[in-house]
This record gives structure tokens, C-alpha cells and sequence, in this order.
């Protein structure tokens, strides 16, 4: 396919992580930074959309699915810490 953003078409390297490690994951290393977990994700990402045509509903699925992941993320995982840093630290909005 063709899509490129800024020049980049599917298929070209991923300039923020190394190649090594960009092989290393695809045999099965976990990533260990934020960069390699964007790789992770991105190529989840593109394997989906490739796999099922590349249409605008293949588009409007893979932003709902990743909303509604960030979503529940937020809601499982981050707003309890943030409680407990609260409860730790004292609240900023104090009335």
C-alpha cells in the first residue's frame, strides 16, 4: 500500500528505535521503552488495517479500538494510582 505520512510508506524503517531491537521484538522481546512500545502498537496497527483493506471503516474501527483501550486503561490503571498519590500527597483541587 501507499499511505505514507510525511514520505513514509508502510514497510520503511521506523527511525525511532534501532533495528536490532525492531527484530529482537519480532521474535518476542517485550519493549522495554516507550519508543518500542509505540513499534509494538504501530505495527499491530498496520497489520489489521493491510489485513482487512484499508478502508475508511477499517480506519473508524482501529481509532475506536484504540480510544476505548485508552479509555479503559485510564480508568483500571491510572486513576487508581492517581487516587493513591492523592491520599499520599494530599489533593491540589482543595477547595
Amino acid at each position: 500500500m501507499g499511505y505514507s505520512q510525511r514520505g513514509c510508506v508502510h514497510g520503511e524503517s521506523v527511525p525511532y528505535i534501532t533495528q536490532e531491537r525492531r527484530e529482537a521484538i519480532g521474535t518476542g522481546d517485550e519493549p522495554v521503552t516507550s519508543g518500542e512500545l509505540n513499534f509494538v502498537l504501530t505495527q499491530t496497527i498496520l497489520g489489521y488495517f493491510k489485513q482487512r483493506g484499508g478502508n475508511y471503516r477499517v480506519i473508524n474501527d482501529i481509532l475506536g479500538a484504540l480510544e476505548g483501550a485508552k479509555l479503559e486503561f485510564y480508568r483500571r490503571i491510572a486513576t487508581p494510582y492517581e487516587d493513591t498519590k492523592i491520599k499520599e500527597n494530599g489533593d491540589v483541587y482543595v477547595s
